[in-house]
């Protein structure tokens, strides 16, 4: 019998280079097999394709997710769409120039009232109406990148108010989802902070508030919250008992609406110190800013 040691070198070597060759195609297949079986080779029955990675990228937590790192998009975000914010820059520029005017009577449900007056000032002669137009201004433009519909009551546009019953009107027509009446206090040195004022209940005559009551005092709290958070201002150590509210029923702004809405004095004309604040660009920004975020708490409540 032969075997292989009788052949000559040149066939044993090739035989040895095909065993070799065959013994590397069986573990290459065995090793293709396995991969292809841990899901390499494409998806398994029930299970989903890889996404495509410029898809993959605008998902959750992705680049161009919102707040992501990566995002691109620019534009109005759009926490607030399709929501209208009113806001009222208490009093009017020119309301000094139209006395008469703003002295009429008009009717606020349990009382009668002027219809607008001037307003305070600091000792320096800041009006508490040009603060309040520069603020909400400022504010508009934060809720507008947000995708809030903004309508203000006044822009500067008219001669003066306008009167107290027609500020609340607008919010009414507007068919607001909040509304604000901005102003600044002109109380003694020494009385210091921001309080947000919220309606009563009033049933008399055009007044009915017993709607709005309770959304009214939940958009005053997350407005105190947030402007307090954000500017750090302390809450009135004069009125509302260190808790930044108080409610009132002889306020016609607040009466004779029909929407959610609070009036948020932001400070004290009349102390230095406040004083020194409301005068201060930077901080009327953050005012602003605080002011965005407490009507976004509450219309994303």
């Amino acid at each position: 019998m032969s075997n292989g040691s009788s052949l000559p070198p040149r066939r044993r070597l090739r035989g040895t280079l095909l065993v070799v060759l065959a013994a590397v195609v069986v573990a290459g297949l065995g090793g293709w097999l396995a991969w292809h079986a841990s899901g390499g080779g494409g998806p398994r029955t029930g299970q989903p394709a890889p996404s495509d990675p410029a898809e993959s990228a605008t998902g959750p937590g992705g680049s161009h997710a919102p707040g992501g790192k990566g995002s691109k998009d620019h534009g109005p975000r759009a926490g607030l769409k399709g929501k209208v914010v009113v806001l009222d820059p208490g009093h009017n520029p020119h309301n000094r120039e139209h006395g008469r005017e703003i002295a009429r009577q008009v009717d606020i449900g349990n009382a009668r009232k002027e219809c607008d007056t001037t307003g305070t000032a600091t000792n320096d002669g800041y009006a508490e109406a040009s603060f309040t137009l520069d603020v909400v201004r400022r504010a508009r433009t934060l809720l507008q990148e947000q995708g809030a519909k903004v309508v203000l009551t006044q822009d500067g546009d008219r001669p003066y108010g306008p009167c107290v019953d027609e500020r609340a009107e607008i919010g009414n027509k507007a068919h607001a989802d909040a509304a604000l009446s901005l102003h600044a206090d002109g109380s003694g040195a020494g009385n210091r902070g921001f309080h947000v004022i919220l309606p009563a209940r009033v049933t008399d005559g055009p007044a009915d508030t017993a709607a709005i009551v309770g959304p009214s005092r939940q958009l005053g709290e997350r407005l105190a919250g947030r402007f307090r958070a954000v500017t750090g201002s302390a809450a009135s150590n004069y009125i509302g008992g260190g808790t930044g509210l108080d409610k009132r029923s002889d306020l016609g702004g607040l009466n004779l609406s029909t929407v959610p809405k609070v009036f948020l004095e932001c400070g004290n004309m009349r102390d230095p110190k406040d004083a020194a604040q409301l005068t201060d660009a930077d901080w009327r920004q953050k005012a602003a800013r605080g002011i965005t975020e407490g009507i976004t708490d509450f219309l994303t409540r």
